[in-house]
């Protein structure tokens, strides 16, 4: 637990330092918000595994606890430093079309329990990973006023009604923010538009998309929104992305299938959270909500996705040894036959019609394939 503590008690000492700055910018934001954005830092301290931050990335992003919209790109543990963007195209320019994997963190929303998911499924998937910060603004007092930690499934919607006010309130222009029409920003939520901008740019290029309880719904709100706008993208996306949810589990469009949910045996927070009509894909045992592992009953992120990142890889290599099926060698071996005639055929006992005897030869096997053809097709065509 001491490795937790000391990476928490660091980034809140750190962001105390730039505090002045920040509120000489935008003095009434930042005094309504600071006290509630620390309480968050705290939240995912505990709920990630945030000693995988080194004492170095931590007091880094520091500054951008709360900047909603921020990319972050962390590598796998031991390799280089995590590095953070402001905008997309500083994102792009610094290595980003070469990144394949998109994760989302809930619950605090901070930029160190972002960094510490990410960092997580960096380590699973062997290479790095871009996390988008979903931050804290004024819109999710309001909605963390009517339930919205406990019910942010379901309150999501009012949560974009009240953007304005982050608007009005001086919100630093994160993300996509620089390139989004007024409008757009106080339609739906900057961390939102960032995921649907990334996930829709044609330079960028992902395989894999996975998020942690309420980033599973900024990530199916992105992808909603790409299918709505956007089609042919939202088609290519799900020809090649898979989709693994964490903790809560939600809707994702119907061009999206490949998707697997997975919730910790003892999760009650992630089960009211979710919808009722999606069953689970894994079960952890005797896990619930957190990640951290320096607590009892997380769960193990890196290991799962670890596991199901194998299971796809070897399911991906069968498809592409796969063996012809066999109704289509059945097929082939007719149509040999259908080229050399039995003895039968070839010795008829009385004299051969004035017709010539190849015609008639030829003849009968070929309506004796389009005759299997067609029982192959209705075979196929059966419901397994």
């Amino acid at each position: 637990m001491f490795p937790t503590a000391f990476t928490h008690n660091l980034t809140q000492f750190a962001r105390t330092l730039s505090f002045p700055e920040r509120l000489e910018k935008t003095p009434f934001r930042n005094l309504s918000l600071e006290p509630l954005r620390q309480r968050n830092t705290t939240l995912d301290s505990l709920f990630y595994d945030v000693k995988t931050v080194t004492p170095e990335e931590a007091f880094y992003i520091s500054d951008s606890l709360a900047a909603e919209g921020a990319i972050l790109l962390v590598p796998p543990s031991g390799g280089a430093p995590l590095k953070l963007y402001d905008t997309l195209d500083e994102f792009i320019l610094d290595g980003g079309l070469e990144i394949d994997i998109l994760a989302v963190a809930g619950v605090g929303s901070s930029a160190l329990g972002s960094a510490a998911f990410a960092r997580n499924i960096a380590d699973a998937a062997g290479r790095s990973a871009a996390v988008v910060v979903s931050g804290y603004g004024l819109a999710d007092v309001v909605t963390e006023a009517l339930g919205g930690h406990f019910l942010f499934g379901y309150l999501n919607n009012i949560r974009h009604s009240f953007e304005i006010l982050d608007e009005f309130s001086g919100r630093p222009k994160f993300g996509a923010a620089p390139y989004l029409s007024g409008e757009r920003l106080t339609g739906s939520s900057l961390d939102t538009q960032t995921v649907r901008a990334m996930l829709g740019d044609p330079r960028l290029s992902f395989r894999l998309l996975t998020g942690h309880s309420k980033g599973n719904l900024v990530l199916s709100e992105a992808l909603y929104d790409l299918q709505k706008t956007d089609r042919p993208a939202a088609e290519k996306l799900a020809r090649q992305a898979k989709i693994v949810t964490f903790s809560a589990r939600i809707a994702m469009p119907p061009l999206f299938s490949d998707v697997i949910d997975v919730m910790g045996e003892w999760d009650w927070f992630g089960e009211i959270n979710s919808r009722a009509f999606i069953a689970n894909d894994e079960v952890i045992p005797q896990a619930w909500h957190h990640t951290n592992t320096d607590l009892p009953n997380h769960l193990p992120v890196t290991a799962v996705l670890r596991e199901i990142l194998a299971r796809m890889a070897a399911a991906d290599r069968k498809k592409t040894v796969e063996p012809a099926p066999p109704e289509q060698a059945v097929s082939i071996e007719e149509r040999a036959g259908a080229v050399q005639p039995s003895a039968a055929e070839e010795t008829p006992e009385e004299p051969p019609p004035a017709t010539p005897a190849m015609n008639s030869t030829a003849r009968r096997p070929v309506s004796t394939l389009h005759r299997t053809s067609r029982q192959n097709r209705r075979t196929r065509s059966k419901p397994s």
